[in-house]
């Protein structure tokens, strides 16, 4: 990574960490993704029914044919299908649905947050012209609608007369900073740094395509309304926006803890609260971060910390939540996850607490959503993991561990007393 590679990706970070979005109303994002493609001739972007962006070369790579280890013979199981790669554009906010009197507003809020947030929360209306109005939460409603639940906010009674019907309403936070720790704060990490993170390794991957080098066909999935329920993944499955036998990296933003701590590096994320994910995918991002970062995620029984000098990265479940590569493994495609270790997952600060019952309002005030944030340095060991997987995408064929198993079996089994046949011997 060159030091200009570094300042194009924290700034595509803390630029598209800035802009807000919600489930349905991605427009902000779709407009940066849309003149970022527009300034590199090579990249397209197509939209499929529902509104999910994907971005592809006009002209795809050709990679030459690849020798299968296990037969001998020239060919690939993914052979002329494309590595997606995808993250979702949305994040937890409110979204105007009706003007109810001058200075009160009707807002559904799509995504999930702890109702103790809520109560005289201070926020911004976002127009439809740029403009940032304050207002406040003020009350429940007894109705919601299938995008969430609704409130009442009250405002400037002047001000509301800028208010339109679907404006985009966050919780009232500073703008996206990198402090001198490393740390990103951001009004929205989830999913934004990962889609950050596509563009610069997209970006990148582009740069190495013009100076002559060989490259994968990767594409980027830009996708809606995650946060109420995957829809538009969901969509993505069902209409074949994603070609049917293709290999699917989903990235996301997934709550740290104890054991998955922010700075830890980037996880190779194994499943979620749903499901396991792909093994063999799985197993090949692992392996391509171990030697990308110079050893194993964590020492093995043999080894000492000192005697393991790399760069760090996390192999994890990552159980508390659930993601998109759960979506299109249920479809049949081969999927898993790279994610980014979270704080104050969807801006609910001291969540351990409030989930516990333990938060002592008396102590910290009343519960206020807050940036959100993560280590600069595991979104940037996500976008080297990246280019390295979108230069050459992984091949089912390709595990080291199927082969070290041949090996293994080849070299010791004479103390099961076998005597060998040839289809155990080690695969080329």
């Amino acid at each position: 990574m060159t030091n200009a590679q570094r300042a194009e990706r924290l700034r595509l970070l803390t630029d598209v960490t800035n802009i807000p979005t919600a489930s349905g109303r991605e427009q902000g994002m779709v407009n940066f993704i849309e003149n970022w493609v527009s300034d590199r001739q090579e990249l397209v972007l197509t939209r499929d029914q529902v509104g999910n962006l994907v971005v592809s070369f006009s002209v795809p790579p050709t990679a030459p044919p690849q020798r299968s280890r296990r037969s001998g013979d020239v060919s690939s199981v993914h052979a002329g299908l494309p590595l997606y790669v995808t993250a979702h554009m949305d994040h937890p906010a409110f979204v105007v649905e009706r003007i109810v009197a001058p200075g009160v507003v009707e807002l559904s809020f799509r995504g999930g947050v702890m109702e103790p947030f809520f109560k005289d929360a201070p926020i911004i209306i976002h127009t439809r012209v740029g403009e940032r109005l304050k207002a406040t939460v003020k009350e429940k409603l007894p109705s919601g609608s299938g995008a969430g639940d609704h409130y009442l906010a009250e405002m400037d009674p002047r001000a509301s007369a800028e208010v339109s019907y679907l404006d985009i309403g966050t919780w009232d936070l500073p703008a996206s900073h990198i402090d001198q720790q490393g740390l990103l704060h951001a009004p929205g990490c989830d999913d934004q740094s990962a889609v950050a993170a596509a563009l610069a390794m997209m970006g990148e991957i582009v740069q190495r395509r013009r100076e002559g080098q060989s490259v994968g066909d990767v594409r980027l999935l830009f996708t809606r309304a995650e946060e109420i329920g995957f829809l538009g993944a969901i969509a993505a499955c069902r209409l074949g926006t994603i070609q049917r036998g293709a290999r699917v990296i989903a990235l996301e933003n997934s709550r740290s803890f104890e054991d998955s701590p922010i700075g830890g590096g980037p996880i190779v994320r194994v499943g979620d609260r749903i499901s396991v994910f792909t093994p063999w995918l799985t197993a090949a991002c692992g392996e391509r971060a171990e030697a990308l970062f110079g050893g194993p995620a964590q020492p093995r029984a043999t080894e000492t910390n000192a005697g393991v000098i790399r760069r760090p990265w996390q192999r994890k479940l990552m159980a508390g939540g659930a993601c998109e590569a759960s979506v299109f493994c249920h479809y049949g495609y081969e999927a898993t996850c790279l994610c980014l270790p979270l704080g104050n997952y969807h801006n609910m600060p001291h969540l351990a607490a409030m989930q516990a019952g333990t938060y002592d309002a008396s102590v910290l005030g009343p519960p206020r959503c807050a940036p959100e944030f993560i280590h600069t340095g595991d979104y940037l060991g996500l976008v080297d993991l990246l280019v390295d997987l979108a230069s050459a995408p992984p091949e089912q064929q390709d595990s080291s561990f199927s082969r070290r198993l041949d090996k293994l079996l080849a070299e010791k089994g004479y103390v099961l007393g076998m005597s060998l046949p040839e289809t155990f011997a080690v695969r080329s």
